[in-house]
């Protein structure tokens, strides 16, 4: 069971990422090309929560509470853990990349940047 638990989290880990990062890019190709619905404000305000929550984990060092969570199934369903963040592992496990912690905490924000610099260039508008 814990194992599924597990698996499940990930899932949700990356949908997550596929959300911060597909919604800066959809906003992006949307704000250029007029799509009303990337104006949409409940949307903007999700996103930029999401990508804050990852900013301030990034500057305060802790680890995300997914990958925490996944961690501890993981150790009850008595499967192999990994170390660090959820990003740094996978980076590691496909690309065969590691890096330093500021690499990942400088990355975060300048994406984090970029997603206010979208506030700025193509505000949400509410209705």
């Amino acid at each position: 069971m814990y194992q599924v638990l597990a698996n499940g989290l990930l899932l949700v880990h990356v949908l997550f990422i596929i959300f911060v990062v597909g919604g800066l890019l959809l906003t992006l190709v949307g704000g250029i090309k007029q799509w009303a619905w990337v104006r949409n404000w409940w949307f903007r305000v999700v996103h930029l929560g999401c990508i804050s929550i990852v900013v301030a984990q990034s500057w305060l060092g802790l680890i995300c509470p997914l990958t925490n969570l996944e961690m501890r199934f993981r150790l009850q369903g008595g499967t192999a853990l990994y170390e660090g963040s959820f990003i740094q592992h996978w980076l590691q496990r496909f690309l065969y990349y590691q890096a330093p912690d500021w690499v990942f905490v400088t990355a975060y924000s300048f994406f984090g940047c970029l997603v206010l610099l979208t506030w700025i260039s193509f505000p949400p508008q509410r209705k």
